[in-house]
């Protein structure tokens, strides 16, 4: 069993640590048996989609962001490509917002997006650092997190957080938060997001091993103390939500 990662420039978009999500990534599928090829897209690079089974970007500054948007849109349609053939994509903290329509900043003006949702983002005069709790949609267990932005998100259909307990969501405080359809996922929850989250990371390998026709088992590979972590995690945060 082999399996291909494109991480889209880890040197500039990943500003809270976001490589630990694939390395954890890489690290439980290797213990399922998978080879894992991680495929490195710096700035200087050209992304090449056509043979990748996942594609991750992680979060940078506003600057960046749209540096990543103006590298990432004359080939969007390998992206789009890579989507439609049921490639999983992962974005993680302002990365999410380039999955959309447009992104408009501070100054008023329009960035295209990637097109692969129909949402917008609007970036504000408000920072949100802050602490998360999320009631996702697609699994059981809480989420927890951090996010750091200063925009809403208008126009999401399918959240992949329901709610937020804690936090401020795409457009409201505690509302709904992040984007799915399919396997496309976004997220403003940035950082190791992955590894605070075992069952995110459970639901992502379980749709890799999907879309690559694999037998999945039912019981997947659990790190030292990953589960105590987030239990601690979680009770913290949840103190704060009553």
């Amino acid at each position: 069993m082999e399996l291909t990662i494109l991480h889209l420039f880890p040197d500039f978009m990943s500003l809270y640590g976001e490589y630990a999500n694939v390395a954890v990534l890489r690290r439980h599928l290797e213990a399922m048996g998978v080879t894992v090829t991680v495929r490195a897209v710096n700035s200087g690079d050209t992304p090449d989609f056509s043979a990748a089974d996942m594609i991750y970007m992680g979060a940078g500054t506003e600057r960046r962001q749209k540096i990543a948007l103006e590298k990432l849109l004359p080939h969007v349609d390998g992206l789009k490509a890579a989507a439609a053939r049921g490639a999983l994509v992962l974005f993680t903290g302002n990365a999410m917002e380039t999955l959309g329509a447009s992104v408009t900043d501070a100054a008023g003006k329009v960035w295209p997006g990637l097109g692969l949702a129909d949402f917008t983002t609007v970036e504000t005069d408000r920072r949100s650092p802050e602490d998360v709790v999320a009631v996702p949609a697609l699994w059981d267990a809480p989420a927890v997190g951090f996010m750091n932005k200063c925009s809403t998100t208008g126009g999401v259909q399918t959240p992949l957080f329901r709610e937020l307990s804690l936090g401020f969501g795409n457009e409201v405080e505690r509302g709904p938060e992040g984007y799915v359809s399919g396997n496309v996922f976004g997220t403003h929850i940035t950082g190791p997001a992955l590894v605070k989250n075992p069952d995110f990371l459970d639901l992502i390998i379980r749709r890799l091993f999907r879309s690559k026709g694999w037998d999945c088992p039912e019981e997947l590979p659990r790190l030292p103390h990953e589960r105590e972590s987030y239990a601690v995690t979680l009770r913290e945060l949840q103190a704060r939500t009553k």
